[in-house]
């Protein structure tokens, strides 16, 4: 019980599972993990990640990267240098949030390889659970 007469919580109940020097909880991080990890994914060019305007990092095919965020409203953008995608999300405090990058080809591509020679590649962002395995 603390001095105001209310009841106190053992570290082992809060979220981290800790208290700082004074007694205070101290909060889980707030986690932001990008997978770019899909069967779907055409396998080629590298996504360059960036959160609220500022790059945070790139991934090639099989590649993960995770990145403590604050918590709160967010922008995420994913783009393979021909295409981008933009997704807002919120960041609950101590919240752990995935994001499947998937580097897609159009359903057409080989005709447009035929005709034109190139084709453009699209870039997915879902938000899911993390994947398995």
């Amino acid at each position: 019980m603390t001095k105001s007469g209310a009841t106190t919580t053992s570290a082992g109940e809060l979220p981290s599972g800790r208290v700082d020097d004074e007694g205070w909880p101290v909060l889980k991080p707030t986690l932001l993990t990008i997978h770019r990890t899909s069967p779907e994914d055409v396998k080629t060019r590298q996504v360059i990640l960036s959160l609220d305007g500022k790059r945070i990092g790139q991934l090639l095919y099989g590649q993960s990267l995770t990145r403590e965020i604050p918590p709160g409203r967010h922008s995420l953008r994913a783009n393979n240098t021909l295409v981008w995608r933009t997704v807002e999300f919120d960041a609950e405090p101590g919240a752990e949030i995935h994001y499947r990058c998937v580097n897609r080809a159009p359903e057409s591509l080989y005709f447009m390889l035929f005709i034109f020679g190139v084709a453009p590649l699209y870039v997915t962002l879902e938000r899911g659970a993390p994947p398995e395995g």
